[in-house]
């Protein structure tokens, strides 16, 4: 199976990257020659990969990085030692960075210019893919130019973003630019279905349901669970009638979505304590010295971060359901023939369609929006959310 088998959606991409990975093989072949050849005009050392959350940047990057490796007959040919490790992430020449926290800092930005620098000690290049290149902090992009300017031969960077407007300027300019979209919902159900584990009608529910967002769906597929707390947050809001019903709906979301996040989180948070003590020598409980207790203190610090980026993501991506559920609301108000993105809630996207008009649709819209990027500002979860699902119910 070809390293771009777990692309969905993006042949155009698919064949640029494909392209290039071809010319980055003549380019190796021909060292020490002319590199001004049409072959490695299709290459470039610095690649700026964007596409909303769910088109598969970091797949593509990683799909990409793999080809660059690969030895094969056929590039990108998934099977020979190249495309196993960088696929499987554990190949020694390709860098993967990315952040559980705000912000990617200056120190770990020098610290990929650091790697950059270095040939590949067994593949035929150096790669680093920057995974939230968005989240690189003023400082850590300035860290990043110089090295994605001039790179060395060997060295390729992969930046993945949500949007060109992401990066600042400086980089951007020196970044050849691959845009993804968002797969259809039926291609996205297909891949589900070929990875096995689920119907074809439970694939494309939850296909829908993520808005074509693979890794959701793919979770929302396997998860009954997890598709009845997305159905509970949702309509909990959607459904409001009174500032109390408002109240308790926001408690309830906040509530939902800080569970799912700490099931995210715990398990590691636990794990990497368990080994820092090991380290250090320690048993739980056990009294630290003044070194030992500052790096437990950074530790805790980290995941604390770790635990607010968690907590915001799970909001945010509830808000996004919750604004699939206007999205319909609207379309069947103004007549539209698109498919319902929530068709496990038909009854109450009618119900709501029925009881508002477009224009309070798009006013909810609006406040959803608003709470979004309270959130992102580091507004007061619970107050932002109470705020929001006040707005929700129906002006009497």
């Amino acid at each position: 199976m070809s390293v771009w088998s777990s692309l969905v959606g993006q042949d155009a991409a698919v064949a640029k990257l494909d392209e290039a990975a071809s010319s980055a093989r003549a380019i190796v072949a021909s060292r020490g020659a002319s590199r001004a050849s049409d072959a490695a005009r299709s290459m470039s050392h610095a690649w700026l990969i964007t596409g909303p959350p769910g088109s598969g940047r970091s797949v593509a990057a990683r799909a990409f990085a793999a080809a660059l490796q690969c030895t094969g007959e056929t590039v990108g040919c998934g099977t020979c030692p190249g495309c196993r490790t960088t696929m499987g992430r554990t190949n020694a020449d390709v860098v993967f960075a990315a952040t559980e926290t705000s912000i990617i800092n200056v120190e770990t930005a020098r610290s990929l210019v650091l790697q950059a620098q270095s040939s590949p000690s067994q593949g035929l290049w150096r790669v680093i893919v920057v995974e939230d290149a968005d989240r690189l902090g003023e400082s850590g992009a300035n860290a990043l130019l110089k090295a994605i300017e001039e790179p060395p031969e060997h060295t390729v960077w992969l930046l993945c973003a949500p949007s060109p407007e992401d990066m600042i300027a400086t980089i951007r300019s020196r970044c050849r630019h691959l845009g993804l979209r968002i797969p259809t919902a039926s291609a996205v159900a297909d891949l589900l279905v070929r990875e096995g584990g689920t119907t074809p009608e439970v694939a494309l529910e939850a296909a829908r349901a993520a808005q074509s967002h693979i890794g959701l769906a793919r979770a929302l597929a396997r998860d009954p669970q997890m598709r009845a707390r997305r159905r509970e947050i949702i309509t909990a809001p959607a459904s409001v009638r009174s500032v109390g019903e408002a109240v308790m709906a926001a408690d309830r979301l906040l509530e939902t979505a800080r569970a799912q996040a700490d099931a995210q989180v715990s398990e590691r948070n636990a794990r990497e304590k368990a080994e820092l003590l090991r380290q250090l020598g320690m048993d739980e409980g056990e009294s630290a010295t003044k070194a030992s207790r500052t790096m437990i203190r950074q530790l805790e610090e980290d995941q604390k971060r770790r635990s607010k980026r968690a907590l915001t993501d799970a909001i945010d991506r509830a808000l996004i359901d919750l604004l699939a559920i206007y999205r319909d609301v609207l379309m069947i108000q103004v007549g539209g023939d698109g498919e319902l993105i929530n068709t496990d809630l038909t009854d109450l996207v009618h119900q709501i369609a029925q009881d508002s008009t477009p224009r309070q649709t798009l006013a909810r819209v609006d406040h959803i929006e608003t709470a979004r990027k309270r959130l992102v500002s580091n507004g007061n979860p619970l107050l932002v959310l109470e705020d929001m699902a006040i707005s929700l119910r129906p002006q009497v």
